[in-house]
């Protein structure tokens, strides 16, 4: 439907206006066309309204006797059409397909090379096969090692060979240093230490401990092998050893109670590793003297025959007396701060006399002999178990707090008056306070807190 207004010229010029046609679109679609004249307020805005409008429509103006017959607007094109239906699809599709056959490539190119790597490893390992015939155990091979070899433990082809067949089973715990799995290497079962890659002096010094001449021994955890497996974006250091399946004494402790003879089994076979490190063996293959540096419950391990293996040999330090030196590790790791002797919470340790590091290891194993003591039962009562200074300090306490318990107050781990009433215990208590006195000078030697023990063990007819 169209409509058409003359315009009245001689007002519209009198009020400098302006005449007009306009054309629009209603809401039913019909177009409309009308013109006239407007005043000269605002005239200017309406002529350019059609530029904003949001409904279709369009207005033009002039300024002459009636210009605005002559005017013909049109309406300004629809909005542009959504794109075709037809189209999004093929773009999505496209899209997708190109996703989807970039994804397979990359699967398939991952796949190839795992299959490549597999095949490798198979072929390598049929050719470690060969290199340790189908047989030989651990304890065969380790056997042949100390009688052919250097009693350094086995060859370094031998170890990287079991490093590279050992299976992991299941994590079995976790510390500062890494993690501990339980592994497989031909049916037996190993504990796999698998160090972080920041930890590697660790791993070296430890590695480096455990194939010290003359060092195996029945109280020190057995190792097997180290190795270094890169992955090209990682790296994991393995240091494979003897698997005990009841875990730390820290952990055995816990659920376990002991009687008088399990206690001086256990404090016997500790004080004989303990020993075994500290002692200097002199000869063309001689063992240096090593001081543990880290002697805690939760790192000495319970064997199947109820006898302790001390563990955890990366802060050892060592002592040639040939040449005076005392070895120390390059690792930044410190001990534990809860079993901290004395002299090394208020720096007073002489770092360069290897007998400081023995004294502070033995005042370690005195508070070792007071967890054991503590899960002792006698007269049918029996403490729980507690670390040492548990009542004094926090859960992880800080150099201050163990300072000023140990060094300023003198404090020492609580004792249960049950233990003046027992025998066993009294020695006990009277062993475990000559090792932790205040002054190393005044501590035992681990050789005569091995001699006392073997008496304690000999007069109950403990077998070991």
């Amino acid at each position: 439907m169209t409509g058409f207004l003359d315009c009245f010229t001689l007002k519209h010029y009198r009020t400098n206006g302006q005449c007009f046609a306009i054309i629009e679109e209603d809401e039913n679609a019909d177009v409309i066309l009308s013109s006239g004249c407007m005043k000269y307020e605002g005239s200017h805005f309406q002529c350019k309204d059609s530029q904003f409008a949001q409904a279709r429509r369009n207005i033009e103006c002039c300024q002459f006797d009636f210009c605005n017959r002559d005017l013909k607007p049109e309406l300004p094109p629809r909005d542009t059409e959504p794109p075709d239906p037809h189209w999004l699809a093929l773009l999505i599709s496209v899209t997708v397909c190109f996703c989807t056959l970039f994804c397979v490539t990359v699967i398939c190119y991952y796949r190839y090379k795992w299959q490549t790597e597999r095949q490798r490893y198979h072929r390598d390992l049929e050719q470690d096969k060969a290199f340790i015939p189908a047989g030989e155990s651990l304890k065969d091979l380790i056997n042949q090692s100390q009688t052919s070899g250097s009693g350094s433990g086995l060859p370094l082809l031998v170890q990287r060979t079991i490093a590279k067949q050992i299976q992991t089973v299941r994590l079995i715990g976790k510390g500062r240093y890494g993690e501990v799995w339980l592994g497989r290497w031909r049916g037996e079962k190993v504990a796999v230490k698998v160090f972080f890659t920041r930890e590697e002096a660790s791993w070296f010094r430890e590695t480096e401990i455990y194939q010290t001449v003359l060092m195996r021994h029945e109280n020190i955890l057995g190792f097997i092998a180290a190795d270094i497996n890169g992955t090209g974006a990682s790296t994991q250091l393995y240091l494979i050893t003897d698997y005990h399946e009841n875990g730390s004494l820290y952990d055995y402790l816990k659920f376990t109670t002991l009687d008088t003879q399990t206690l001086l089994k256990l404090a016997y076979s500790a004080a004989c590793g303990l020993c075994h490190l500290h002692t200097e063996i002199y000869g063309t293959q001689g063992k240096p003297a090593i001081a543990h540096r880290d002697l805690k419950s939760k790192n000495i391990l319970i064997k199947k025959n109820g006898t302790c293996c001390i563990a955890d040999l990366g802060l050892a330090v060592k002592f040639n007396s040939d040449t005076n030196e005392v070895d120390i590790p390059l690792s930044t790791r410190m001990g534990t701060r809860r079993y901290m002797a004395p002299e090394v919470l208020n720096e007073t340790l002489n770092k360069n006399h290897f007998q400081a590091y023995i004294m502070a290891d033995i005042y370690s194993y005195g508070l070792v002999i007071w967890e054991m003591a503590r899960r002792c039962v006698t007269g049918g009562i029996v403490e729980d178990y507690q670390v040492p200074y548990y009542e004094m300090v926090p859960s992880d306490p800080s150099y201050e707090d163990m300072l000023e318990v140990v060094c300023v107050k003198g404090l020492r781990p609580t004792v249960s008056n049950r233990w003046n009433s027992d025998e066993c215990l009294r020695a006990m208590l009277k062993l475990m306070s000559e090792c932790w006195a205040h002054n190393p000078a005044s501590r035992l030697t681990i050789l005569r807190v091995k001699k006392t023990l073997a008496k304690m063990v000999e007069s109950q007819d403990i077998k070991i």
